[in-house]
């Protein structure tokens, strides 16, 4: 099985309509939704609208956000204020893990309840409108990969047993570096950041892949790290059939990660920082990674035919 997906829903109302577009084409297998920004609630009802005139509703994710936008836990209108780097250290801080961990958990839990409501109310609306939906129960990922920092893993993983959430996906963020290191003509095209996500993700992943394995699941290779940013038609067509040969070796399933959601200049505000907003969600890429989202599944729906 292979997966076409973009992160970001309700991120910005910006960034939920050039998905919204993609998913009314069809192009989309699946989404994230954030479910800690303002918007959240508009961008959702405006899906749920749209529903009716779906070709099929893509399967969604709740992309848990620790690094940006606000606590929900908290309940004081504060931003969550964690960094990647500060839950990665915290994880090997005795003094801080237990604290953090625990409003983590707090977090996480208000998170997914929040986001899985609107989630229900998305198949639902399917079920009645008579639109195909392969979803069922609760999907997981988040907000640059954090669910696999250790901390969090832990926090995530209790709460799922504590609170009794049935999951048919946890993004596991292991991506295959054959098939990049194989593509000479792209190495310089490679951000040394990226592979440092990479080479650190794989390492990360390996208790998602191992629940994964432990719940029936088959694995899911992520291609989306080494092109953060840079998922364009050129380099998607250059790389497709590789990673796809790649994962079909493997006996993996294979997550094709985008972001093709771009944020509009008035949409600016103090939950996300302006360093990302000026570096990520302005970027021109994220248009060009619109394209090689399209791109992609015209290459995935002629290799399906093929085969």
């Amino acid at each position: 099985m292979t997966e076409i997906h973009a992160d970001d829903y309700a991120l910005t109302p910006g960034t939920s309509e050039d998905l919204l577009e993609l998913i009314k084409e069809g192009i989309l297998d699946g989404i994230s939704v954030v479910p800690n920004m303002e918007c959240f609630e508009e961008c959702m009802e405006k899906l749920i609208r749209e529903i009716p005139a779906l070709p099929f509703l893509p399967v969604i994710n709740v992309h848990l956000n620790m690094v940006e936008g606000f606590s929900l836990s908290d309940n004081d209108g504060s931003f969550i204020g964690y960094t990647w780097k500060s839950l990665f250290l915290a994880s090997f801080n005795p003094v801080k893990r237990g604290t953090v961990k625990k409003r983590l958990k707090n977090e996480i839990n208000e998170q997914l309840s929040r986001g899985w409501e609107k989630i229900s109310l998305c198949i639902k609306k399917a079920e009645e409108s008579g639109i195909p939906c392969a979803q069922r129960k609760l999907r997981i990922d988040s907000h640059q990969h954090t669910h696999v920092i250790p901390v969090m893993w832990n926090a995530l993983t209790e709460v799922l047993t504590e609170k009794g959430f049935e999951t048919e996906y946890i993004r596991c963020p292991a991506e295959p570096f054959r098939p990049f290191a194989c593509a000479h003509s792209l190495w310089k095209s490679y951000s040394p950041v990226n592979l440092l996500k990479n080479r650190i993700l794989k390492v990360l992943s390996v208790p998602a892949e191992r629940l994964a394995v432990k719940e029936g699941r088959n694995p899911m290779y992520l291609w989306g790290l080494m092109m953060s940013g840079r998922m364009d038609e050129k380099r998607v067509k250059l790389l497709f059939h590789s990673v796809m040969a790649y994962a079909g070796i493997k006996g993996k399933n294979l997550e094709i990660l985008f972001h093709p959601g771009r944020m509009r200049e008035n949409e600016l505000s103090e939950a996300i920082p302006f360093s990302s907003c000026e570096t990520f969600y302005l970027s021109e890429n994220r248009d060009l990674e619109k394209a090689g989202a399209g791109a992609c599944r015209k290459l995935l729906d002629r290799n399906n035919c093929i085969s």
